[in-house]
Protein backbone atom coordinates (compact mmCIF):
# COMPACT_ATOMS: atom_id res chain seq x y z
CA UNK A 1 0.00 0.00 0.00
CA UNK A 2 1.76 3.43 -0.99
CA UNK A 3 1.50 6.15 1.20
CA UNK A 4 -1.35 8.20 -0.38
CA UNK A 5 -3.70 5.02 -0.17
CA UNK A 6 -2.96 4.74 3.25
CA UNK A 7 -3.73 8.17 3.55
CA UNK A 8 -7.09 8.01 2.01
CA UNK A 9 -7.91 5.26 4.31
CA UNK A 10 -7.05 6.85 7.58
CA UNK A 11 -8.81 10.13 6.45
CA UNK A 12 -12.44 7.81 5.82
CA UNK A 13 -12.08 6.67 9.05
CA UNK A 14 -11.65 10.66 10.44
CA UNK A 15 -14.71 11.29 8.14
CA UNK A 16 -18.13 10.66 10.58
CA UNK A 17 -16.75 12.79 13.24
CA UNK A 18 -14.46 15.20 11.87
CA UNK A 19 -14.14 17.79 9.34
CA UNK A 20 -11.52 17.27 6.76
CA UNK A 21 -9.21 19.66 4.89
CA UNK A 22 -6.77 19.12 1.79
CA UNK A 23 -7.00 22.67 0.60
CA UNK A 24 -5.62 25.80 2.27
CA UNK A 25 -3.67 23.14 5.00
CA UNK A 26 -0.38 24.11 7.15
CA UNK A 27 2.59 23.48 5.43
CA UNK A 28 4.26 20.76 5.43
CA UNK A 29 0.81 18.56 6.06
CA UNK A 30 -1.04 16.98 3.61
CA UNK A 31 -4.19 16.98 5.19
CA UNK A 32 -5.67 18.60 8.79
CA UNK A 33 -9.28 17.12 10.32
CA UNK A 34 -11.05 19.12 12.90
CA UNK A 35 -13.40 18.21 15.75
CA UNK A 36 -15.58 20.70 17.58
CA UNK A 37 -17.99 19.80 20.17
CA UNK A 38 -20.28 21.78 22.13
CA UNK A 39 -22.87 20.63 24.94
CA UNK A 40 -24.50 23.08 27.35
CA UNK A 41 -27.17 21.79 30.30
CA UNK A 42 -29.85 23.99 31.18
CA UNK A 43 -32.89 23.44 33.58
CA UNK A 44 -36.26 24.08 31.63
CA UNK A 45 -35.37 26.88 29.10
CA UNK A 46 -31.88 27.99 27.83
CA UNK A 47 -31.81 31.02 29.85
CA UNK A 48 -31.38 28.98 32.82
CA UNK A 49 -28.12 27.88 31.67
CA UNK A 50 -26.13 25.18 34.50
CA UNK A 51 -23.40 24.42 32.39
CA UNK A 52 -21.34 24.51 29.17
CA UNK A 53 -18.63 22.51 27.55
CA UNK A 54 -16.32 22.88 24.73
CA UNK A 55 -14.09 19.94 23.71
CA UNK A 56 -11.81 20.08 20.84
CA UNK A 57 -9.44 17.98 18.96
CA UNK A 58 -7.27 19.41 15.75
CA UNK A 59 -5.51 16.35 13.95
CA UNK A 60 -2.77 17.35 11.42
CA UNK A 61 -1.78 14.42 8.31
CA UNK A 62 1.72 14.49 7.47
CA UNK A 63 3.28 12.09 4.22
CA UNK A 64 6.99 11.40 3.97
CA UNK A 65 9.37 9.25 1.91
CA UNK A 66 12.24 8.96 4.67
CA UNK A 67 11.07 10.14 8.23
CA UNK A 68 14.41 11.04 9.85
CA UNK A 69 14.87 13.09 13.46
CA UNK A 70 14.87 16.15 11.33
CA UNK A 71 11.79 16.01 10.03
CA UNK A 72 10.01 14.67 13.11
CA UNK A 73 11.36 17.24 14.75
CA UNK A 74 10.29 20.12 12.40
CA UNK A 75 6.33 17.88 12.00
CA UNK A 76 5.77 17.77 15.62
CA UNK A 77 6.81 21.52 16.47
CA UNK A 78 4.73 22.90 13.81
CA UNK A 79 1.70 20.27 14.78
CA UNK A 80 1.76 21.73 18.05
CA UNK A 81 2.50 25.19 17.71
CA UNK A 82 -0.68 25.14 15.30
CA UNK A 83 -2.70 23.97 17.11
CA UNK A 84 -2.20 25.74 19.81
CA UNK A 85 -3.04 28.89 18.27
CA UNK A 86 -6.67 27.58 17.53
CA UNK A 87 -6.94 26.78 21.52
CA UNK A 88 -9.44 29.96 23.33
CA UNK A 89 -8.99 28.85 26.64
CA UNK A 90 -12.22 30.17 28.67
CA UNK A 91 -14.91 29.55 31.30
CA UNK A 92 -16.76 25.98 29.66
CA UNK A 93 -13.31 25.19 27.44
CA UNK A 94 -12.64 21.46 28.71
CA UNK A 95 -10.23 20.28 26.27
CA UNK A 96 -8.41 21.19 22.76
CA UNK A 97 -6.20 18.03 22.13
CA UNK A 98 -3.56 18.28 19.09
CA UNK A 99 -2.77 15.00 17.17
CA UNK A 100 -0.57 14.36 14.89
CA UNK A 101 -0.67 11.18 12.11
CA UNK A 102 2.48 10.45 10.17
CA UNK A 103 2.30 8.13 7.18
CA UNK A 104 6.01 7.14 5.90
CA UNK A 105 7.34 4.68 3.53
CA UNK A 106 10.23 4.66 5.53
CA UNK A 107 11.56 5.97 9.38
CA UNK A 108 14.64 5.71 10.51
CA UNK A 109 15.39 3.63 13.53
CA UNK A 110 16.07 6.96 15.55
CA UNK A 111 13.19 8.74 14.66
CA UNK A 112 11.32 5.41 15.36
CA UNK A 113 12.19 5.69 18.71
CA UNK A 114 12.59 9.20 19.69
CA UNK A 115 8.44 9.21 18.73
CA UNK A 116 7.71 7.36 22.01
CA UNK A 117 9.26 10.46 23.75
CA UNK A 118 7.74 12.95 22.45
CA UNK A 119 5.06 14.71 23.92
CA UNK A 120 3.44 18.05 25.38
CA UNK A 121 0.36 19.31 26.91
CA UNK A 122 -0.26 22.74 28.55
CA UNK A 123 -2.80 23.70 31.00
CA UNK A 124 -5.30 26.72 30.72
CA UNK A 125 -5.66 28.98 34.45
CA UNK A 126 -4.48 25.77 36.59
CA UNK A 127 -6.87 23.74 33.99
CA UNK A 128 -9.77 25.60 35.11
CA UNK A 129 -9.85 26.66 31.59
CA UNK A 130 -8.98 23.60 30.73
CA UNK A 131 -6.48 21.71 28.93
CA UNK A 132 -4.22 20.78 25.86
CA UNK A 133 -2.54 17.22 25.43
CA UNK A 134 -0.50 15.93 22.43
CA UNK A 135 -1.29 12.51 20.44
CA UNK A 136 1.56 11.25 18.21
CA UNK A 137 1.38 8.25 15.87
CA UNK A 138 3.38 7.30 12.82
CA UNK A 139 3.34 4.27 10.16
CA UNK A 140 6.36 2.81 8.76
CA UNK A 141 5.17 1.36 5.52
CA UNK A 142 8.44 -0.27 4.45
CA UNK A 143 8.01 -2.69 7.91
CA UNK A 144 4.05 -2.10 8.81
CA UNK A 145 4.91 -1.14 12.43
CA UNK A 146 3.63 1.76 13.84
CA UNK A 147 4.97 3.48 16.56
CA UNK A 148 3.46 6.40 19.07
CA UNK A 149 3.72 8.28 22.29
CA UNK A 150 1.49 7.87 25.59
CA UNK A 151 -1.39 9.53 24.39
CA UNK A 152 -1.20 8.31 21.05
CA UNK A 153 -1.93 4.49 21.74
CA UNK A 154 -5.49 5.23 21.46
CA UNK A 155 -5.16 5.38 17.93
CA UNK A 156 -4.23 2.17 17.20
CA UNK A 157 -7.53 0.89 16.82
CA UNK A 158 -8.02 3.78 13.94
CA UNK A 159 -5.04 2.74 11.89
CA UNK A 160 -4.98 -0.52 12.66
CA UNK A 161 -8.34 -0.80 11.42
CA UNK A 162 -7.80 0.91 8.00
Amino acid sequence: MTKEEKLESVLKAYTRYYTIRREDVTPPFAAEADFISHNEQYILIKSAKISEMDSNEYVYFATEEDLTVTKLLELDRTAWETGLSRVVPKSGHRNSDVTLVIIADRIEEDAFKMIKKLKHSKSYFMTIYGWSNYKLIAIDLSKGTVAYNRHGSDLKKIINNT
